[in-house]
């Protein structure tokens, strides 16, 4: 049998088209870089969300850290507030022997004196 010409130019394009498991091999290195890309991408977001997980955490941390500081300088400052209550200053002066003062007087710049001095009235004691 001779070959006919439409079987010479079907031979001519057959030996244009490479065969099947060379056009598998070319695809392979493309395959290979997409599944790489892909993986490297699912393990910079697993990173990510570690990441965030211990910010989210240490976040809750420093919020509690921050509610229990507030709340020790409020009894703090209602502990100041009890001891510059008038009547609570007032205790205290008298037993460390301090008296209440008569009118004020105030110096000028002049040196001269503004008001009359008084004396503190006599409690009482001698020494603390």
């Amino acid at each position: 049998m001779t070959p006919t010409s439409a079987q010479q130019r079907l031979a001519r394009l057959t030996g244009l088209v490479p065969p099947r498991n060379a056009r598998v091999a070319r695809r392979t290195p493309f395959v290979l870089l997409i599944v790489l890309l892909l993986g490297v991408g699912l393990l910079a977001l697993l990173l990510l969300n570690a990441a965030l997980n211990k910010g989210s955490f240490q976040l809750s941390k420093l919020e509690r850290e921050t509610e229990e500081l507030t709340d020790r300088q409020q009894a703090l400052q209602q502990e100041v507030d009890g001891y510059s209550a008038p009547d609570r200053l007032e205790k205290r002066a008298r037993e460390l022997g301090m008296v209440p003062s008569g009118n004020p007087v105030f110096l000028r710049p002049d040196g001269t004196v503004r008001g009359i001095p008084d004396s503190a009235p006599d409690s009482g004691r001698v020494g603390p």
